[in-house]
């Protein structure tokens, strides 16, 4: 019997192959994109999951707070809070600790010892950690004890991929590495470990990991290293991670951190200070942190959420073609049914028949979107900026969703339509009378409805996420990252400062006397990384009530040449000013109206202090607001202090038609400033926009999968117009031969389609207007919502669907109304 039904399901699709066709095409280009959306969402939710004991692990985020006012919030705290939160919270399992060196500091890592000549590779993944780190992060050990690797002063462990460029096919353990950086460090350490890489989907990635216990040796045994690297709650330049027991929720453990901050800090208060512990679940770092001093750039939760919604929309979409076709089509084979009822068919039996061949459909369009994600994957992953090794056939989202889809959608979507077919009375199909029977046709009506309320939707959306991305891309930055280059200071320096000056003037005038380089200058912050340094700044004769929170930086003379910042009031650092590299300091618009001054010249000449520096200083000027963040981030006050020698990039502006001649003249003159130190560098406008990595992938993914969404629409609604048109073919003739003229035919059907879209029109605008309002709040600076965009959308659905409905009714307006009259 079964095979029997399968037989029957068979012919019934070659029998309406136009039908089955559309059916199976939308179906299988609803999955494909269900599944390549979802590939992209389960990736982008699996960050800590290879960690085992993910679900337990949190880091120590900080809040600090000056004289009431939040002056930043850190993924970085202090060296002793881990210690702390062990000793004083039974809660605590666990802690471990990173001092984000790397990421700050140019390090040179080098084996000396190799065959041919010595390997010296520039690390910026490299991190100091405590012996516990490995295993509180679910790393794998791939050579190596992972809770002794890193216990022991200069030991060391490096990835898998760090092994094979150091050593290669040798093993990698007993090897030495030297570390030298520009802070005059040049430490000799063990190789103890190698661990599988990083993955993908984690928060922190690294290739190299030395022991903290290297640092406490820093002083040459004059005491203070520990302090500042393992006790201390002065600085905050360290990830602390801990390890809940059993059974703990983080709330517990966060109500008694308040006391931790007071026993540590007991001064803090009477400073007007307040410093402020939370945990966060490492699994939620990726997508929902958006700290300062984070390893990496992170993604977006809520534009994940939004693709996942659309996920579901397009294969909602398909289904309901389905269902909508085969609700129509049921007309076609009502006589079928009562043929089959008259010979003794049971309804449960009709039911199973056409329940098989939803099945069947649902089957051959899963296959099919196999091969579709097969063949557009490397496309897919090009968009979204998934990882190539993140195979999709693998997962077990995947491995799991081809049986439910194949059930819910057989079930689903063929369901009713089999209730519709078999319940029709043999006596009535069989006298042709179902043909004029409007069971199906408001549920019809209703689901097209809800297919285009989703694709006006979707249009809108994409509109304004481009306009958005377009706001952020070509907004006033408040200075040029056009054609700027960016160089990180030499990793290794020469101890005498005399030197070091001398050096770094051989390489900044060396490139100024060349033509085709504009300006050169150097920073300490580079626009587009959040500034690292924040602390609550007065005017000199203020009260400590009135700290105003700025972020601190520092730059030299040629700077603002480079990025071309424009002053709005006093000037910029100058050389004639002997007094500038003591206290000279420039302010942002933002800065001077947070001290008080409604016009920025009055801000010219002011003293300021910063009581956590214990630092005086005299404004000289006031420049244009700049973006130093991204434009997530709104502007805020800005504090620029001279310092010459002692930036961390230089910036160099050319003007050149040959970047490669260009960029190959200043690695001549690096090379002969500052000796065999690698030459890495970068383009600012590129590293800027990469910002909004996650954004562009958002957009691209947005787009893509909104055009299929209504690829799909449209493709349902050319089904039901050709059988619409098939099905009032008769009356089609009749109008014609009492005179109406091709164009009124058209109309008549158009118009039924354009009730349908307006009224499409009118649920989606709302709607979506209530869900991009909320994507913009996450944005500083937003572009406008305009509501011509949303005329712009319905009229683009309706031309599109009439457009799609008026050439197949044109086709049958066209014909002989003989053909469809001469039996009547």
């Amino acid at each position: 019997m079964l095979t029997n039904y399968f037989l029957v399901a068979w012919r019934s699709l070659l029998q309406h192959r136009v039908f089955s066709l559309i059916n199976v095409a939308g179906l299988s280009i609803g999955i494909a994109a269900f599944w390549m959306i979802l590939h992209y969402v389960y990736f982008e939710t699996s960050y800590e999951d290879f960690n085992a004991q993910s679900q337990s692990t949190y880091r120590v985020q900080l809040d600090v707070y000056r004289s009431g006012s939040l002056v930043y919030q850190s993924s970085e705290n202090y060296p002793g809070v881990g210690q702390a939160m062990m000793d004083e919270l039974p809660e605590v399992i666990d802690f471990g600790r990173l001092y984000n060196m790397g990421a700050k500091n140019n390090i040179n890592v080098t084996w000396y010892d190799a065959p041919i000549q010595p390997v010296t590779i520039k690390q910026d993944q490299l991190l100091y950690a405590d012996a516990s780190v490995l295993g509180l992060l679910g790393y794998e050990m791939l050579e190596g004890e992972i809770t002794s690797a890193l216990s022991q002063p200069f030991k060391m462990v490096i990835s898998e991929t760090m092994a094979r460029n150091y050593f290669g096919r040798e093993q990698a353990l007993g090897k030495y590495l030297r570390l030298e950086d520009d802070d005059f460090n040049n430490e000799l350490c063990e190789v103890t470990g190698v661990f599988r890489d990083s993955p993908d989907n984690t928060h922190l990635k690294f290739h190299v990991l030395i022991s903290t216990e290297t640092l406490y040796g820093r002083d040459n045994g004059e005491g203070w290293a520990k302090p500042r690297y393992k006790t201390g709650w002065g600085r905050k330049d360290f990830y602390t991670y801990v390890r809940l027991a059993p059974g703990t929720h983080p709330s517990q453990v966060e109500r008694k951190l308040p006391a931790i901050v007071d026993k540590f800090r007991p001064d803090l208060a009477a400073e007007g200070g307040k410093d402020v512990l939370k945990l966060q679940a490492i699994s939620d770092i990726h997508l929902y942190s958006r700290l300062t001093d984070e390893a990496e750039v992170n993604g977006n939760g809520q534009a994940v959420y939004y693709l996942g919604i659309i996920a579901a929309f397009i294969l909602l979409i398909a289904w309901i073609n389905y269902i909508n076709l085969s609700t129509a089509k049921a007309m076609d084979r009502a006589k079928e049914i009562g043929l089959r009822k008259v010979m003794g068919a049971y309804r449960s039996r009709l039911i199973t028949q056409f329940l098989i061949e939803s099945i069947v459909i649902n089957a051959i369009a899963l296959i099919i979107a196999m091969f579709l994600v097969l063949l557009l994957t490397p496309v897919f992953n090009n968009l979204g900026g998934t990882p190539s090794n993140h195979i999709l056939w693998v997962q077990p989202f995947f491995l799991i969703s081809v049986p439910i889809l194949l059930l819910i959608g057989g079930l689903l979507s063929g369901l009713y339509p089999a209730f519709i077919l078999s319940r029709f009375q043999p006596v009535t199909a069989l006298r042709g009378k179902v043909r004029n029977a409007g069971g199906g046709l408001l549920l019809r009506k209703f689901l097209v409805t809800l297919q285009f309320t989703a694709s006006v939707g979707l249009i809108i959306a994409t509109v304004i996420v481009f306009q958005q991305m377009d706001h952020m891309q070509h907004r006033d930055l408040g200075f040029a990252p056009e054609q700027v280059i960016v160089i990180a200071r030499p990793s290794v320096r020469d101890t005498s400062f005399s030197v070091v000056r001398r050096n770094i003037d051989s390489f900044r005038n060396g490139l100024i006397n060349e033509t085709d380089i504009v300006a050169v200058g150097g920073s300490m912050t580079v626009p587009g990384k959040k500034v690292r340094f924040k602390a609550g700044t007065k005017l000199t004769n203020a009260s400590d009530d009135q700290l105003v929170p700025f972020g601190l930086s520092m730059m030299d003379y040629g700077l603002a040449s480079v990025l071309d910042f424009e002053f709005v009031a006093g000037r910029n650092f100058d050389r004639s000013f002997v007094s500038d590299p003591d206290t000279a300091i420039i302010i942002n618009e933002k800065g001077a109206l947070a001290l008080g001054f409604q016009n920025p010249q009055d801000a010219v000449g002011k003293g300021v202090f910063v009581p956590d520096f214990n630092w005086s200083g005299q404004i000289v000027g006031v420049m244009k607001d700049y973006h130093q963040e991204s434009l997530q981030e709104e502007i805020l006050p800005l504090f620029l202090g001279l310092n010459v020698y002692g930036v961390e990039h230089y910036l160099v502006k050319v003007e050149t038609k040959n970047y490669e001649e260009t960029i190959q003249k200043v690695k001549s003159q690096w090379e002969a400033s500052f000796g065999n130190n690698p030459f890495d560098y970068f383009f600012l406008d590129e590293f800027f926009n990469s910002r909004y990595q996650s954004e562009q992938q958002f957009r691209n993914l947005f787009t893509t999968f909104s055009v299929l969404a209504i690829f799909v629409s449209c493709l349902g609604l050319f089904g039901l117009s050709l059988f619409n048109t098939v099905q009032r073919s008769k009356e089609i003739g009749v109008r014609k031969v009492l005179g109406a003229t091709v164009s009124h035919i058209v109309l008549l059907f158009a118009s039924d389609a354009i009730k349908i879209l307006l009224m499409a029109n009118l649920l989606a605008w709302p709607v979506t207007y209530f869900f991009m309002r909320d994507w913009l709040a996450n944005y500083a600076y937003q572009a406008p919502i305009n509501l011509l965009v949303f005329a712009g959308a319905g009229l683009l659905v309706v031309g599109i669907a009439s457009l799609t409905v008026s050439l197949q009714v044109l086709r049958s307006a066209r014909a002989n109304p003989v053909e469809a009259l001469k039996y009547e």
